[in-house]
């Protein structure tokens, strides 16, 4: 199987960057084929312009989004890593999603009905937050951020869901909780 990583972390010593090795051996021990998309270390300029808009429309992108729409063409399973900051992705993260994801790539309108065009490939999320798992429940933010990722960027896109982890007091990981949550990356991949 083709795998595609799309990770957006600035810190290569952070727990972000750990689970995008986790994943990544974990796909190579599995044989599958792996391209991954470091978004800091691609310096992936993550502003919406107006040419990009403009570029959309007329169906001529640049030549970089059309390099990141073929890696996502080609992958079967796209794994996506961040960690959630102020309740959402990091900035680099959404710009390349509303410069990747553009019309008539990722979704359309036909008849004035949403299609989404990235049927038949899966998904992976993998978030950090400093809050705990209780706190994010009573505030509704769990929901929150599966309805605005998930329904809302994701399965709008066609892609199906494997898993949507979300790891908890990441500032405050135990090397227990990151072997735990090592074992719950594994079991994501194993279906």
């Amino acid at each position: 199987m083709r795998h595609l990583i799309i990770y957006s972390h600035p810190n290569d010593e952070s727990l972000n960057h750990h689970f995008l090795n986790t994943v990544t051996e974990i796909l190579q021990t599995q044989n599958h084929e792996i391209r991954i998309r470091d978004l800091y270390h691609l310096d992936f300029n993550p502003v919406l312009s107006r040419q990009d808009l403009k570029d959309q429309r007329s169906g001529q992108l640049s030549e970089n989004i059309k390099e990141e729409q073929e890696h996502i063409l080609w992958a079967d399973h796209i794994t996506f890593i961040y960690p959630i900051w102020w309740t959402g992705m990091p900035a680099i993260m959404k710009g390349f999603i509303d410069r990747v994801f553009s019309y008539g790539f990722a979704y359309r309108y036909d008849q004035g009905i949403q299609k989404g065009l990235l049927k038949g490939k899966r998904a992976t999320i993998i978030n950090t937050h400093g809050k705990s798992k209780a706190e994010y429940e009573s505030m509704g933010m769990d929901r929150a951020l599966s309805l605005t990722s998930d329904k809302g960027i994701y399965t709008y896109c066609g892609l199906e869901i494997n898993r949507h982890l979300f790891f908890d007091r990441a500032d405050k990981a135990t090397e227990e909780m990151i072997k735990e949550w090592n074992r719950n990356i594994e079991e994501a991949y194993l279906n």
